[in-house]
């Protein structure tokens, strides 16, 4: 006696045994959860196939003689899905002569119901081994057994009933109809499950059988591509050639004899069998372009990835080796300013030695004839020695007004040294204006007339270099703008917003095409060599850092204007 076998870790092995007699069902269910099987049992093929579809066993034992659908033909029908294909099947009879039927049919093994009960065990113990050595057939992709589904037309209900009961024989649903209303209402019905095979009583006294042929087919031509049915005409026993050509005209895609039944059950068989093949191979190209489609989707994906870490790198570089360029840009253009400063700074240095250098000759050779005065005056006669001192005293007074005027340079000089300071602080403006003016006397000379007008405060609040470099660039480029002879204007005012400087000058002015480039580092209109083209860049940096404006018009006669604008603040004491 066998015992019972230990089961799988997820549970014992699933049967579905498909028995139309109940004492014999009820002995084999005895028997197989004897040995550990989980039994679930239908009474009809018809029954196996909807349970089929709700749940997959791991193996069917089924009975060859069933009502209505045989065994072999199940078996067919289930070879047929993608779903239950690879199901192991063991046939049972209750004679002799079905083996060959069977396996023909697709089962996988095949025992006489009056046969050893251990040899029955050990056969489904050794299928059941297979089935778990080859793996789980069921994927993801495998599609819901489908019966095949007939709609038959006849005018006689004898008939339609001996054809549904044929054609059910073989699993199929069968629907009747009894002329042409029926029939087309029975199509418009199916629209969500259509028919695989529709048969139509060609020669039919209720109604013209060629002229619902020709109805079907229009319904049928009408129809999305692989939605069609299969339409069979049936004819009397032997059509003439001339009805057969007005059949197929109609629609019809086969003509069968009426008296040939068993001819028409294997041709439907065959049309459907076909049918659903088709609609596998459908499915199963759908699947596989599905997947090509995923798998080009995720290598088009992995390349995108690829293709943005590439430019992730590739932007990181950038920005280094850009933050690398800035830093140099900026270092570069930190050194260009501090040359510029130099540059002026030179030049200013070149402009008061100048003015130092003529009082300072002019004190020099006083001395000389001071000195010599001095010299002849022991032996000069009373009436000589007067004038001699006199003398003296005009050339002492002339040294005198000399050396004040290299005095006011040194003040001025240090009054601009003080203007250099970045600290914000209260500034006077009248008088950093006036600095600035001696200390560019050089380059004004007597060609320039300058023209002040102080109406604005005469404190305000911003760092000195406001006053030193921005003003003293704006008066220098004025200055270089008239080589002849002009006037400047400086006005300053104040608004309850704004305290503001305006510098106009009577020289060619600005076009309007430069005025944004003006601004700009190293734009300039001197000639080259005589200019940086950095005095108005510095000047207006300095003006945006007092959160301000320098901005540039027309000035009344025709020259250029420019207006310093910076936010008022309180003054501080």
């Amino acid at each position: 006696m066998i015992g019972p076998e230990t089961g799988p870790p997820e549970g014992p092995a699933r049967i579905l045994l498909v028995e139309d007699s109940e004492t014999q069902a009820l002995e084999f269910r005895l028997l197989l959860e004897t040995h550990g099987f989980s039994v679930e049992r239908c009474a009809t093929a018809e029954t196996a196939l909807d349970h089929l579809n709700r749940q997959q066993p791991d193996l069917v034992v089924a009975d060859y003689h069933l009502p209505g659908m045989n065994g072999d033909e199940l078996i067919r029908q289930m070879r047929l899905s993608l779903r239950t294909r690879a199901l192991p099947v063991l046939m049972l009879t209750g004679g002799n002569g079905g083996e060959r039927q069977g396996l023909e049919s697709g089962a996988d093994a095949y025992l006489p119901k009056s046969a050893d009960r251990d040899l029955l065990i050990l056969r489904i113990r050794a299928l059941l081994r297979e089935r778990r050595a080859a793996g789980d057939s069921e994927g993801p992709g495998a599609a819901a057994f489908r019966r095949g589904r007939i709609l038959v037309i006849d005018g006689s209900a004898t008939y339609r009933t001996f054809l549904a009961g044929l054609m059910g024989q073989d699993g199929h649903h069968v629907a009747s109809a009894n002329g042409p209303d029926a029939a087309l209402a029975a199509l418009d019905a199916a629209e969500g499950e259509p028919f695989d095979c529709v048969t139509v009583d060609l020669l039919g006294h209720a109604y013209d059988g060629l002229a619902l042929c020709r109805a079907i087919s229009q319904r049928r031509a009408g129809r999305a591509a692989g939605a069609g049915f299969h339409l069979v005409g049936i004819a009397g026993s032997d059509p003439a050639k001339d009805f057969l050509v007005e059949a197929f005209a109609a629609g019809a895609d086969d003509v069968i004899a009426k008296t040939d039944a068993e001819v028409l059950a294997l041709r439907v068989r065959g049309f459907v069998r076909r049918r659903l093949l088709e609609e596998d191979d459908r499915r199963i190209a759908g699947q596989f372009g599905e997947r090509e489609r995923a798998v080009e989707r995720a290598r088009a994906e992995a390349e995108a990835s690829e293709a943005r870490a590439r430019l992730a790198d590739a932007l990181e570089r950038a920005n280094r080796d850009l933050a690398t360029a800035n830093r140099q840009l900026t270092d570069a253009q930190a050194k260009l300013v501090q040359a510029a400063k130099m540059a002026s700074l030179g030049e200013l240095v070149a402009g008061i030695a100048h003015e130092i250098n003529n009082p300072l000759a002019f004190i020099l050779a006083h001395q000389g004839t001071v000195e010599r005065l001095l010299g002849e005056l022991p032996e000069a006669a009373p009436e000589s020695a007067g004038r001699l001192i006199e003398k003296a005293h005009q050339r002492v007074g002339s040294m005198r007004m000399g050396l004040t005027r290299i005095q006011d340079l040194v003040l001025n000089l240090r009054k601009f040294s003080r203007l250099d300071e970045g600290e914000r602080a209260l500034v006077n403006v009248p008088e950093a204006i006036e600095t600035v003016l001696a200390l560019i006397q050089h380059k004004l000379g007597d060609r320039i007339v300058i023209e002040r007008t102080f109406r604005g405060r005469a404190e305000i609040q911003c760092t000195p270099a406001l006053l030193n470099q921005v003003v003293m660039n704006i008066l220098g480029n004025a200055a270089d703008a008239m080589p002849e002879s002009g006037t400047i204007w400086i006005d300053t005012l104040s608004t309850p917003e704004f305290d503001e400087i305006r510098i106009s000058d009577t020289g060619p002015g600005i076009p309007e095409s430069l005025r944004e480039k003006i601004f700009e580092p190293f734009f300039t209109t001197k000639p080259v060599g005589a200019g940086t083209g950095l005095g108005l860049a510095i000047a207006y940096s300095v003006v945006q850092a007092h959160s301000g404006s320098l901005t540039v018009e027309t000035a009344p006669g025709g020259g250029a204007c420019f207006v310093i604008g910076i936010p008022r603040q309180a003054a501080c004491a």
